[in-house]
């Protein structure tokens, strides 16, 4: 199953829109982003896989491939951490894809992860 997020690629003053795909494969484990992504995208792989093991998750063993869709557009920025782990959420089968249906999330993924993971352990002691 393909998950997918949407998120936008800056470019100057405009916002574009950018479809993050993400998708659990056989073959070696590996973690590749493809889409003309800049250096700081492609260290998103440290900052994603960080970000679920600080809520107690990680990734299977199994290739995944992360795309991120139009792939004549530059991707600059580390603004792309939080839809590519969601779209990995949603891949992993823990986030409904309904959910990120309707939404354009970006910004750091550590924090956002951390902070929802922490709301609901809250939300269910009360």
């Amino acid at each position: 199953m393909t998950a997918h997020a949407k998120t936008v690629a800056f470019q100057g003053i405009e916002a574009v829109p950018v479809d993050v795909q993400a998708q659990f494969l056989s073959g070696q484990v590996q973690f590749n982003i493809v889409g003309l992504a800049d250096k700081a995208v492609v260290e998103s792989r440290e900052r994603v896989r960080a970000a679920l093991f600080a809520v107690g998750l990680a990734l299977p063993g199994k290739r995944l491939a992360v795309n991120l869709s139009p792939a004549d557009l530059p991707k600059e920025g580390s603004h792309y951490d939080l839809p590519i782990a969601l779209a990995v959420l949603s891949a992993l089968g823990v986030l409904p894809q309904d959910f990120l249906n309707h939404r354009k999330p970006h910004g750091p993924a550590r924090r956002s992860i951390s902070s929802a993971h922490r709301r609901s352990s809250r939300s269910s002691i009360m």
